[in-house]
């Protein structure tokens, strides 16, 4: 039980350093350091704005040290996966399911590490072992948020309000007020503090899990290849002739030679509206495709937003295709079936050269099977494994 010698903020003080001088938390150490740390009379219980942490002091004035490891633990997870601002439009889709979902995410890999009880779960923590795969890690997020929020569905329930269970609730709003340059600067400390405690921990002869591993891995600029594979797939032609207009520029009133390539088809960019793509990362994917559009002259381009079905087709060509940023018009909402966009490919009798998908890359029923190359832009979502085509994986926070 709690040490009566020691304020709630002698025994916060405490509970850190115990953490920091685990051999199992080495890699945590910096993260411990960032921001500041309180004991608040205003807190219910315990909350994180992704840089702060504020801890109510009836809620840990008699709390035992086990537990109170475990809440500051849960805590600094929140900053380490950058949860309220990497799951921000989760929030905004309902804010009950995406608290949930973090929750579910975190508890369950805290439990695992500390099986001898150094740190046990507070009373009304959230634990749910059908969110553990097959191989004994923990399902994301963002696939957790989309069974929660389903279950939700079927049950004919609306959006929630607030946090819904767990221990402790989150700071969204104290996470929006930091501005820009705040949040890179916060989220650049997040990812060297990890290293330097990767690298401690490598040289202690410890080992990191695999999930800490992921956030090690060097990312793959999305943006370089994502232009690799436009450009390799929709070259421009080994010719030109004015018999056939450049229709781009007809809207301008110039005439100029078209490229003659038997081979030039459409591009195709579809996007997965089930709920898992916010509006900031849609716009900066839809404004690089069209960047990168001006530099290999598509003939056209057709943006599919799909679910389970295809929900919206929009065909731009010529000169509307620099209207695509402005213009385009999401649709959806429901689940997640990728195999819907081949099948809708090939029923329309359309032939892409090429086909984009941005999605969450949580899909049911497979990857689809594809009669054309295809880059998939998996975000928030190192796991996902297509069978098919081209993968570059994607960190909402990069966008």
């Amino acid at each position: 039980m709690f040490n009566e010698k020691l304020t709630p903020e002698q025994h916060l003080s405490k509970v850190v350093v115990d953490i920091m001088s685990k051999d199992r938390y080495v890699h945590l150490s910096g993260i411990l350091l960032l921001g500041s740390r309180k004991i608040c009379d205003v807190t219910p219980t315990a909350c994180t704005n992704g840089r702060d942490e504020f801890y109510g002091r009836s809620f840990v004035s008699d709390m035992s040290t086990a537990k109170f490891r475990f809440l500051v633990l849960h805590e600094n997870y929140h900053k380490l996966y950058k949860h309220l601002h990497t799951w921000k439009h989760l929030c905004e889709k309902d804010p009950q399911v995406a608290n949930m979902a973090m929750d579910y995410n975190i508890n369950g890999k805290i439990c695992d590490e500390n099986k001898d009880g150094w740190a046990v779960m507070p009373e009304g923590g959230l634990y749910d072992e059908r969110f553990r795969n097959p191989n004994g890690s923990w399902q994301s997020t963002s696939e957790i948020f989309n069974t929660l929020y389903q279950d939700k569905q079927d049950q004919g329930q609306g959006q929630g309000q607030g946090d819904s269970g767990g221990f402790d609730t989150h700071d969204w709003d104290g996470a929006q007020s930091l501005d820009q340059e705040e949040v890179d600067k916060l989220h650049k400390e997040i990812d060297e503090s990890l290293r330097q405690g990767a690298l401690l921990a490598g040289k202690q002869g410890l080992n990191v899990s695999r999930d800490i591993g992921e956030l090690l891995q060097p990312q793959v600029n999305w943006r370089e290849t994502l232009r690799d594979f436009i450009q390799t797939t929709c070259v421009g032609s080994d010719y030109s002739t004015y018999a056939k207009p450049n229709r781009r520029y007809l809207g301008y009133d110039m005439i100029l030679p078209s490229g003659v390539n038997e081979q030039m088809g459409e591009l195709v960019v579809a996007i997965d509206t089930s709920g898992s793509i916010n509006v900031q990362a849609l716009t900066s994917f839809m404004t690089e495709v069209k960047e990168v559009c001006d530099m290999v002259h598509p003939d056209s381009v057709r943006i599919l937003y799909w679910d389970t079905a295809v929900c919206q087709d929009e065909f731009y060509e010529g000169e509307d295709i620099n209207k695509i940023v402005s213009s385009t018009k999401p649709k959806g909402g429901g689940g997640t079936c990728v195999k819907c966009v081949p099948d809708y490919l090939k029923k329309n009798n359309i032939t892409p050269q090429a086909t984009i998908v941005l999605t969450d890359g949580d899909l049911y029923g497979g990857w689809g099977k594809w009669d054309n190359p295809v880059l998939w832009c998996v975000i928030n979502n190192s796991s996902a494994t297509p069978d098919v085509g081209q993968v570059v994986h994607i960190k909402s926070t990069e966008m």
